[in-house]
């Protein structure tokens, strides 16, 4: 018989894993309150079902993928209702370990079993598989969903008690954050110079300066492509106060991080919020008075008409 895995949340992220799961060969109930959302895993060969609880008693793994600690917790309240005793639900969201720490208690009290297995990688990466899957909690609960993380990841590290795996996406989150910057400061720095952006890019992606996000974004922000997001800045906002807190607790100064997450903020006071997080160039270019399309500096070109 084809295994039946769940899936709770059936967003951009949610919506990629569970197309990649069915391409596996599993069978894939989910649930989303949109009914967009629900619609769209129909659409690729899934069963939406009513509401969480019908999703884990069809399904004895379930992902969850869901945007906040408020949806975790309903989530999870309707999943300690279910009927039956272990069944596993790996959380694969970036939310604060209080939440995480909370579901994890819910779950226990019902005879389930809740993973914090974050996962690493845009919704682009989702999309192909290209995932990371960062794991904690129990050991052999963990291994029994070996299967189901392998239709839906092409890597998975096991870190050990719960908790781990949140602690190692915010920690993965930091870099991502300062090489986004990185990359887009060196886009910008090219152009200022009067270097196409397309050279910058090609000449940079396969040197000893490059890295996943100059990759992966160098081209989003070569062609100013920002509006099909794959992660949207408002989105990693959430994420950026996750972060600051959680080294806030621990005492622990992250100047480059502190100095690159303002760039965040100020693309979303520009109205970039719903926009790609590779739009920080855009947000770069109006910090330093650039327009790309005349080819000089704005202020420049205003200062030799005045």
């Amino acid at each position: 018989m084809t295994e039946t895995i769940g899936m709770l949340g059936i967003g951009i992220m949610g919506s990629a894993m569970a197309g990649n799961l069915i391409k596996a060969g599993f069978a894939v109930v989910g649930y989303d309150p949109v009914p967009a959302a629900r619609d769209r895993l129909s659409d690729m060969g899934g069963q939406a079902l009513s509401s969480p609880k019908d999703v884990v008693e069809a399904a004895t793994i379930s992902f969850a993928s869901l945007p906040s600690a408020a949806a975790l917790a309903e989530a999870v309240a309707g999943v300690a209702r279910a009927g039956g005793s272990g069944q596993i639900l790996i959380e694969c969201s970036t939310l604060p370990l209080s939440a995480k720490r909370e579901a994890f208690a819910a779950m226990e009290g019902a005879g389930k079993v809740l993973l914090d297995c974050p996962v690493s990688g845009t919704g682009a990466q989702a999309a192909t598989g290209d995932l990371v899957v960062l794991g904690s909690g129990d050991e052999q609960a963990f291994a029994h969903c070996a299967a189901a993380f392998a239709g839906m990841s092409r890597r998975q590290v096991y870190l050990g008690r719960f908790g781990t795996g949140s602690i190692m996406k915010y920690i993965a989150n930091h870099l991502v954050t300062i090489h986004n910057a990185a990359a887009a400061e060196a886009i910008l720095l090219g152009m200022k110079a009067g270097i196409d952006p397309g050279l910058v890019y090609d000449t940079l992606v396969d040197s000893a300066a490059t890295s996943r996000m100059f990759q992966m974004r160098g081209p989003l922000m070569r062609d100013e492509n920002y509006d099909n997001p794959t992660a949207a800045i408002r989105t990693h906002l959430k994420d950026l106060s996750i972060i600051s807190g959680f080294a806030a607790e621990l005492g622990c100064a992250l100047p480059v991080y502190s100095a690159a997450e303002q760039l965040y903020h100020a693309g979303e006071a520009l109205g970039f919020a719903a926009r790609d997080t590779a739009s920080i160039c855009a947000v770069l270019e109006h910090m330093n008075g650039f327009d790309r399309h005349c080819g000089a500096d704005a202020s420049t070109n205003s200062s030799s008409q005045s």
